[in-house]
């Protein structure tokens, strides 16, 4: 039997880009799910329809966000799936994993941000998900989600669940984009917090 690795993708793009970057490093024991986001229009790109996993009203850290579209986002124990996504995808799969009940293996959060950060608490949340393993990874260059976005959502983090549990990665001269060295780090976290039950 296998387990899953569900990846959700950033604006715009669909699951099939997601599916074929991780086919070459997935293990015999994990299926890769890559869901694709309904068509809807964004506030940011002029109201144009393209997938979406919410709406992106603006980038700049205090812009206004959708909240309820980000909370209406939610037979394998959840204690063994990790959460992964990219951009937009990757902060659904944070605010997700901290904001859910149900215990979850970890997170990999790819070129993103957390959203509604100043909603979560001070000090460490309470849920089951406060042992939680993360890894967080960000080029350099990013110049959508700049990396200011995520030295601040990892700062964040390490506040929220135990920091010894998260990892940031950064990938020098990568933009949004991913590179064979994060995807080989992405490989080696799920290989680690995932390990076959034989």
């Amino acid at each position: 039997s296998w387990l899953p690795l569900i990846f959700l993708h950033g604006l715009g793009d669909t699951g099939h880009g997601s599916a074929e970057d991780f086919a070459g490093i997935r293990s015999s024991h994990t299926k890769c799910i890559c869901p694709h986001a309904p068509v809807m229009p964004v506030t940011l790109n002029m109201n144009m329809a393209m997938p979406s996993g919410f709406d992106i009203i603006g980038l700049s850290p205090d812009s206004q966000e959708d909240e309820p579209g980000i909370k209406q986002v939610n037979g394998i124990p959840s204690k063994r799936i990790i959460l992964q996504g990219f951009s937009q995808g990757g902060a659904l799969s944070l605010y997700t994993a901290l904001a859910m009940q149900q215990k979850l293996a970890g997170v990999t959060a790819l070129s993103c941000w957390l959203p509604l950060r100043a909603s979560f608490p001070q000090g460490p949340i309470s849920g089951t998900n406060r042992d939680i393993s993360i890894l967080q990874c960000h080029g350099d260059c990013d110049p959508l989600v700049p990396l200011m976005f995520g030295s601040l959502t990892v700062e964040k983090l390490k506040t929220l669940v135990n920091p010894a549990n998260v990892t940031f990665k950064t990938y020098e001269g990568m933009m949004h984009s991913s590179c064979q060295q994060e995807m080989m780090d992405v490989k080696q976290f799920i290989d680690k917090v995932l390990p076959p039950t034989d």
